[in-house]
């Protein structure tokens, strides 16, 4: 890859972080902006993967020999990591595959059971498909309608309008905590607090707040969180359903199997207490030990610098990409995430171009397609930073987006 020269910060960051000799599948002269997709993994979080398969590794709750007792200790102190991360009870935590699949058990195990003709839910414009598939195949199983939330002009959930919209028959809001195109962040007490006051839960998306934000689920006030471990620095196919235990405990299973029942017959079967009764069958266990290595990790670094490096870097990222001629979507304060347009050069060959200099970005419609409609645009690129995006990581993406505009007059 050839080395490109740095840019001329129009922004002077404060003390930035300095970690990325802890990954080792990022090389110095790679930069890896596509956190918002995937984040790389620290040495910490794979060699702790790598021990629980090569040197621990048993089934869990099943096993009365030593190891497996060892690993299902290691599996729970993993549940509970995650929900001290979250200010949240262990009790209140179900392992799940990722964040779709822990929004899909909501709208199954609990929309089955409380949303029914004539009700309504109360998505906004930027969600991720994740957030609105399942609720309108529950929409469409049930009879009840969806209403949307607009934008404000800087390409944040319109708040006011958002609470305007809720009424006695809305059931459930969901929204995302931080946009994975925009990096628009949303108040989330604020709309805890309105839907609460019309009797709706709120369900809210923190796939790109959990690697980012400070998070306390008390604090927040709503009812349903999830997040996906591989966008946390952890492994693929783990992630976290939290749930109010009240809400937890009134809801039924989702799916059946070993591990979530107490007795089976032929003639009827009794189910096990919550969290258990909402993981069925052999779980994820080295992907829950490997989340727990990524929570210590991010914890050993701190949440707080964290936020601080990427919102110098997105501020910067975010100056000299409009210096240099490129449209930013979304609002001027942006949680470590930017899209944006170069003229009229498709995104995807942006993203080449971008490639060529050894800048990996996404491009697409980011899962994202109402979003994309209310942009005017069927696609854009999109930056991401993380916890070891470093200045020159910038500065390289902006000197080849200033290629782009070269190339394409």
């Amino acid at each position: 890859m050839t080395a490109l020269p740095l840019a001329v910060h129009h922004v002077r960051a404060p003390a930035l972080l300095d970690l990325r000799s802890e990954f080792p599948a990022v090389p110095p002269d790679w930069a890896y902006l596509d956190a918002a997709a995937t984040a790389q993994k620290p040495r910490a979080v794979i060699e702790a993967i790598t021990r629980a398969y090569a040197e621990d590794y048993a089934t869990v709750h099943r096993g009365v020999y030593q190891r497996s007792a060892r690993m299902t200790e290691a599996y729970e102190a993993a549940r509970e990591a995650a929900a001290r991360f979250i200010g949240a009870r262990a009790d209140e935590v179900v392992f799940v595959r990722g964040a779709t699949e822990g929004i899909n058990l909501v709208a199954q195990a609990w929309g089955q059971d409380n949303i029914g003709p004539g009700d309504r839910i109360l998505l906004s414009v930027l969600e991720h498909h994740s957030n609105i598939v399942p609720w309108r195949l529950l929409a469409d199983r049930t009879g009840a309608a969806i209403d949307v939330a607009p934008l404000t002009d800087d390409g944040r959930i319109d708040e006011t309008a958002l609470i305007a919209a809720l009424r006695p028959e809305t059931k459930l809001v969901a929204i995302a905590h931080v946009s994975n195109v925009l990096g628009a962040i949303a108040d989330v007490a604020r709309i805890a607090a309105a839907a609460r006051a019309v009797g709706a839960r709120l369900l809210v998306d923190g796939c790109q707040a959990a690697p980012r934000l400070a998070l306390d689920v008390a604090s927040l006030g709503c009812d349903f969180y999830v997040f996906s471990g591989h966008k946390l620095y952890g492994p693929t196919g783990i992630g976290v359903l939290w749930a109010r235990a009240g809400i937890l405990e009134a809801m039924p299973p989702w799916q059946g199997g070993g591990g979530m029942i107490e007795e089976v017959r032929f003639d009827r079967v009794t189910f096990t207490s919550v969290p258990a009764r909402f993981e069925a069958g052999t779980p994820h266990i080295v992907g829950a030990i490997g989340l727990h290595a990524a929570i210590d990790w991010v914890r050993s670094v701190g949440i707080e610098a964290i936020e601080a490096h990427e919102a110098a870097l997105t501020e910067i990222a975010r100056a000299e990409l409009e210096a240099a001629g490129a449209r930013v979507f979304g609002p001027p304060r942006s949680a470590g995430i930017l899209s944006f347009a170069v003229g009229e050069v498709h995104p995807h060959d942006v993203a080449t171009i971008l490639d060529e200099a050894g800048v990996a970005i996404r491009a697409g419609h980011h899962c994202a397609q109402p979003l994309m409609r209310h942009l005017g645009v069927p696609a854009t690129a999109r930056a991401s930073v993380c916890a070891h995006t470093t200045e020159a990581d910038i500065a390289r993406l902006v000197e080849g987006v200033k290629r782009v505009r070269r190339i394409f007059g």
